[in-house]
């Protein structure tokens, strides 16, 4: 606007200038003011049109000054669109930062998952091989028990033909016994008849059995004093009390085989079992021995467990009422050195159709250090045995799902990268090659009932333990089945516990600790 200003006054001078000069000239003749006229007419012509393009050059200034003043707006314009496409584009990346973020999150997560997921690929792989190879064995047994059997009934043909020989030799003693008694009768008859002098008076039937006795507590002296009829009666019925000793003993053996025949429907015998028994009744030595001796039966296997109300040397109970991310026992401090072997035992009872997490040890570098965690996904009847995610291993508990007492065990060794797992004493699962030469850090969080995916945080519910643990201990040794075994019937605890219940240095949520001396007195 100032520049257009400045333009017009320079104009008006120079028009002013113009007009002065003219006016300034003297007139002079006729003659000359014609062309002066045209001269001034011209001039006048000029100034017209020099005023029009004036005109027209100030109307192409407002015209432009209008366009500036449109661009200023314009402009104005753009820097406000610039503006919010600058805050729309910060907030984007704002977004983007923390889709990013979750991204890592969900990547780190699903390569843990992928991890766990190729790790128990390759447990498939190994529990395939050594199921086949167990398969293999069993097919071997099955085959060998096969033949067994056909062999324990090759022996049991043979005691059923060994009975069939002794009753027919009891029936042929019976009838020994019938006719030695009716000679006996004979010889009786004969000395009544004959009445010799210094021959004994007849003998009734009925003091016969005395009159043998008699004769055997006598010496060979006083025998010898009497006639030889009467020694031949009393050595005929010596003869015929031994007669009937072994028969009766015969029956008695023989009805002990008869019960012992109908054993293989329960149970069948051993081959070894069954030839002593065959060689038993073949054996005149094994005839004069007891009934009882002869018809026992060798004991089985060890009987079952006690009943858990009278497993005792518990000491304390942890009850975890529902599958809360805020219900779990934190035991502070942790393993204080590495582990190069771990037991770990504990008496569970669970209402639910899942095991969940039993226990959880992370660090800083790992979250899946040592973890025995179950999910409430298939499969239900198995709990991932971590140590240094992703290596695991899959450990059956469908026959701890019952909502009864049972006592687990887990142990690992890295000497050999072997791993047993016991469950009421039984040993269910074992393996080989399981990080061998790993070695459990020190220093990390160790939880009770919840699975940590970040250090001492990052709860599932479908992950949480419900239900009760009792007697829960850790050892930084592998324990022998005996140590085992002692657990489970309520012995007390091994040597050297590394960890138990009483370390438990922090209850959260509605998780309860009791105190009992049996798991009849825990609930």
């Amino acid at each position: 606007m100032v520049g257009t200003q400045q333009m017009l006054t320079i104009y008006l001078i120079l028009a002013t200038i113009c007009l002065r000069g003219i006016l300034l000239q003297q007139p002079g003749t006729g003659e000359q003011r014609k062309p002066f006229f045209e001269r001034f007419r011209r001039l006048e012509e000029q100034f017209r049109r020099f005023q029009e393009v004036t005109l027209l050059r100030f109307h192409e200034i407002a015209g432009n000054h209008n366009v500036s003043q449109d661009a200023d707006a314009q402009l104005e314009r753009l820097r406000g669109r610039q503006e919010a496409l600058e805050s729309a584009a910060n907030e984007t990346h704002a977004a983007t930062r923390q889709e990013l973020g979750r991204l890592r999150a969900q990547l780190k997560k699903l390569r843990r998952k992928t991890g766990e997921q190729e790790a128990r690929l390759t447990a498939l792989q190994e529990a395939w091989q050594e199921s086949t190879a167990g398969a293999q064995r069993q097919e071997a047994l099955l085959a060998d028990l096969a033949r067994d059997v056909a062999s324990q009934r090759e022996a049991g043909r043979a005691v059923r033909a060994a009975q069939q020989s002794l009753q027919k030799a009891l029936e042929g003693v019976q009838d020994a016994l019938k006719s030695q008694g009716s000679k006996l009768g004979d010889v009786e008859r004969q000395l009544s008849s004959s009445g010799p002098r210094g021959a004994l008076p007849p003998v009734r039937p009925a003091t016969a059995h005395l009159l043998g006795q008699a004769a055997q507590g006598k010496g060979p002296e006083a025998a010898a004093g009497q006639s030889p009829t009467l020694r031949k009666l009393q050595a005929k019925r010596r003869q015929k009390a031994r007669l009937q000793q072994e028969g009766s003993r015969l029956m008695a053996l023989s009805q002990d085989h008869g019960e012992q025949s109908a054993v293989p429907t329960a149970r069948a015998l051993p081959l070894p079992e069954l030839e002593a028994d065959a060689a038993s009744l073949l054996d005149p030595q094994a005839l004069r021995q007891p009934a009882s001796v002869q018809g026992r039966v060798p004991e089985g296997p060890l009987q079952g467990l006690r009943q858990p109300g009278a497993v005792c040397n518990v000491g304390s109970m942890l009850v975890f009422p529902n599958a809360s991310t805020e219900n779990f026992a934190v035991i502070q401090p942790g393993p204080r050195t590495s582990l190069l072997e771990l037991s770990v035992c504990s008496w569970v009872r669970t209402p639910a159709g899942y095991l969940g997490t039993i226990l959880s040890y992370a660090t800083e570098e790992n979250d899946n250090k040592l973890v025995l965690h179950g999910r409430d996904v298939a499969p239900r009847s198995a709990v991932h045995f971590v140590i240094g995610d992703p290596a695991f291993r899959e450990l059956p508990v469908g026959r701890v799902l019952d909502g009864t007492w049972h006592h687990l065990c887990t142990i690992w060794s890295s000497i050999q990268g072997r791993y047993w797992f016991f469950v009421d004493r039984r040993l269910v699962s074992m393996g080989s090659r399981f990080r061998r030469g790993y070695e459990i850090p020190p220093g990390g969080s160790l939880i009770l009932g919840q699975e940590q995916d970040v250090l001492g945080g990052g709860f599932e519910p479908s992950e949480a333990f419900v239900g009760f643990l009792a007697g829960f201990a850790m050892w930084d040794r592998a324990l022998s089945p005996g140590e085992v075994s002692g657990l489970a019937v309520g012995s007390g605890l091994p040597r050297g516990p590394l960890l138990t219940l009483a370390d438990v240095s922090a209850l959260h949520g509605s998780v309860r600790k009791v105190n009992c001396t049996c798991l009849e007195l825990c609930l």
